[in-house]
């Protein structure tokens, strides 16, 4: 293992005190052992990408802005293009990062790994999460799947420079690996938008699995399902992580390539309800929104070519069969220009979607759970699971004016 110089400690314990603010407690003196032995600067590459413009930073060019990027409380991309060779910055799409080390921690307090625990990891990356809980958990405990050959290959290589035991398997995390299984835990660190019926399958009754959540609207959410010895399991989520999407569940769509056609004619009608309120600030509603559309996406797109729009919300499902259209003025706040298209009013069902939110009394992520039954079906539920959230939702409500204490009505 490479030596720690006094840079790197100071560096250290000052993201200690970070994590442990952004954690809201100190943490455990368990996972504080293993943060201070398995050295996070050790599992990242020489180049790493950082800002919205996934800027390159390389260690040889520039080696202490690279070791302030390896010891921020902030993800680092550590993989651009699935690997591929992107010429330009604008060309640039994250494909891998490190997480930010306070939403790390606070996933694996929330694991609650005890001594002799199995685990499967979903999503090896850089092989820093498997360090940590080899480091916690001693030899032959960690199993770790990465579907990416050349990072699988890197996290072996430095798993071994800093001599920690977690076996690396190259394939795909959705099939898990049940020649290591059955397990007590199972963690992901990549958001699906449906759980794969494997991880259930390998995890004994009574365990836990800990994934990130991601619908098509809002990439969001916590979800840790207890095991329950039928095939099945159910579990809350928690307003924590937004993690890049498992690779088998990606969708590539665009407006203009996929969606839009110069043939379709929408049909126009106006709301009073802005397209902030639903796709802004308010992460919560836009939570509650994603769990009863689990097939609709949206991309905002400012300062559109066209007349009268200062802005315009799209709206799509992930067939591409039906879209919508709001557009914003730049001048009114209480009326707003639809346009939609197809067997679907999706601009309704989404005012559907945020009037039941409302009408529940507009709950955050931790009051909703999921149920995945033995035939792999997901069902969304509030506060208990004998309370289904709407999908599709109920015919909207009346439009009105919403106030302020629910989201933000203003662009």
């Amino acid at each position: 293992m490479e030596p720690i110089g006094a840079e790197e400690r100071d560096a250290v314990r000052g993201l200690l005190g970070a994590v442990n603010e952004g954690l809201g407690a100190p943490m455990a003196p368990a996972w504080e052992a293993a943060f201070r032995e398995v050295p996070r600067h050790a599992f990242l590459p020489e180049t790493v990408w950082v800002g919205e413009d996934l800027v390159e930073c390389s260690r040889d060019a520039a080696p202490g802005e690279w070791l302030r990027h390896a010891y921020a409380d902030t993800a680092v991309v550590t993989q651009v293009n699935d690997g591929e060779a992107a010429a330009e910055p604008g060309e640039r799409w994250a494909s891998c990062s490190a997480s930010a080390p306070s939403i790390v921690f606070r996933m694996l307090d929330t694991l609650d790994v005890r001594p002799g625990h199995r685990v499967l990891e979903i999503g090896t990356g850089t092989g820093w999460n498997a360090g940590l809980l080899a480091h916690r958990l001693g030899p032959g405990l960690v199993t770790t799947i990465e579907v990416d050959p050349v990072l699988a290959a890197q996290a072996v290589g430095r798993l071994e420079r800093v001599g920690l035991d977690a076996e690396v398997i190259q394939g795909d995390g959705a099939r898990g690996h049940a020649a290591g299984g059955p397990y007590e835990r199972v963690i992901a660190t990549c958001s699906v938008r449906a759980v794969p019926p494997a991880w259930i399958g390998q995890t004994r009754p009574g365990g836990v699995v800990l994934v990130p959540w991601e619908s098509p609207w809002f990439c969001y959410g916590l979800l840790r399902l207890t095991v329950d010895g039928y095939g099945g399991a159910s579990g809350f989520f928690s307003p924590h992580s937004a993690f890049m999407l498992m690779r088998g569940q990606r969708t590539d769509l665009r407006i203009y390539r996929d969606v839009v056609r110069d043939s379709h004619v929408p049909v126009e009608s106006t709301t009073r309800l802005s397209p902030w309120a639903v796709a802004g600030d308010d992460w919560a509603a836009q939570f509650a929104v994603g769990l009863q559309l689990p097939d609709v996406w949206r991309t905002w797109h400012d300062d559109p070519d066209v007349e009268g729009v200062a802005s315009r919300l799209w709206l799509a499902t992930t067939d591409a069969a039906s879209w919508a259209a709001v557009d914003w003025d730049g001048r009114s706040s209480g009326r707003f220009t639809v346009w939609e298209y197809g067997p679907r009013r999706l601009w309704g069902m989404v005012e559907a979607a945020y009037h039941w939110w409302r009408g529940a009394g507009c709950p955050g992520p931790e009051r909703f759970g999921l149920t995945v039954a033995p035939d792999g079906t997901h069902v969304r539920w509030l506060d208990t699971p004998d309370n289904a959230v709407p999908v599709p939702p109920r015919p909207s409500a009346p439009d009105h004016e919403v106030p302020a204490r629910c989201g933000t009505n203003t662009p």
